[in-house]
């Protein structure tokens, strides 16, 4: 695992093109292992000591002191997938026109058409299907009552969004891609996935080393201690596992960090409700763990 100074190092050659993008992750991820932890590290040790404070930032108690961290490092393919969506919105941005044969082909290609069945008398998507009576089909539209639905060809659906991509009759998700996941998507779907296709192809190495660059400023921001404080381990379990911090007013019980103070400290009638709204819960849990469905 890269100490600070060497993360910092190597970002800094990858920003003035002194090292590629795939040696600059060869060389960030060469030496990590499954559970390591960079608080581990002896880096991290001797700066903790030079950064740590004598007491708790939140409560002042003096006991198990560590570094808490107010944000947490993304992973590299969160970034992967934020840097593309923006380079893909950029790309549309500036080609919102494609070639309608090419993209009819992609459409082909790569997905499968369900077509959806069509009453023959008003075009009204989805008929009713009966068991038992017939005619088979019944249109809760217009009535009419028929035998055999109607159905339009994805060539014909393609054609339709290309005069009104907004057009009724091409909101339905009936193409299934042919790859292992088996998505539906509508005809408007398969454009931006195709148009992101050409926006990674087109700059997938600029899409990969900005995304890359973004990881390690996360992770030097983490390493350097930035947006941290002194906590006690009681303070620092309660932020990490229940995004839970002391409340400013009574400075005895914990809150949820989005609330302004805790319950105690809320005025008596607001108070009362929200007590009711959690032992209301209590019991809807209880319930559904009794059904066996919790």
């Amino acid at each position: 695992m890269l100490t600070l100074d060497e993360l910092i190092e190597l970002r800094d050659k990858l920003i003035n093109n002194e090292i590629g993008i795939e040696l600059a992750k060869e060389q960030c991820w060469k030496d990590f292992k499954e559970g390591q932890r960079s608080w581990h590290t002896k880096d991290w040790k001797e700066r903790r000591i030079k950064f740590i404070k004598e007491k708790c930032q939140i409560c002042s108690s003096t006991e198990t002191l560590t570094i808490q961290h107010l944000s947490h490092p993304k992973k590299y393919n969160e970034y992967l997938r934020e840097i593309t969506r923006t380079y893909t919105n950029h790309y549309i941005d500036n080609n919102s026109e494609i070639d309608k044969s090419v993209f009819r082909n992609h459409v082909l290609n790569n997905y499968e058409y369900v077509a959806i069945p069509l009453c023959p008398n008003c075009m009204n998507k989805n008929p009713n299907e009966r068991v038992r009576k017939i005619p088979k089909y019944r249109c809760s539209d217009c009535k009419h009552e028929f035998e055999e639905a109607n159905y339009r060809s994805a060539i014909e659906l393609i054609s339709i969004f290309f005069e009104d991509k907004d057009a009724y009759e091409v909101r339905d998700k009936c193409f299934v891609s042919k790859d292992k996941w088996r998505n539906q998507h509508n005809i408007s779907n398969i454009k931006y996935w195709f148009q992101r296709d050409i926006a990674k192809n087109n700059d997938a190495e600029s899409i990969e080393k900005n995304a890359f660059i973004l990881y390690l400023n996360d992770n030097i921001k983490y390493l350097s201690f930035e947006n941290t404080i002194t906590a006690c381990r009681k303070c620092a379990s309660n932020y990490d596992l229940y995004r839970m911090e002391l409340c400013p007013k009574c400075k005895e019980y914990y809150k949820g960090i989005q609330y302004p103070t805790c319950i105690q400290c809320l005025p008596k009638e607001k108070r009362k409700a929200v007590e009711e709204q959690i032992e209301f819960g209590k019991q809807w849990r209880d319930k559904e763990k009794k059904l066996g469905i919790d």
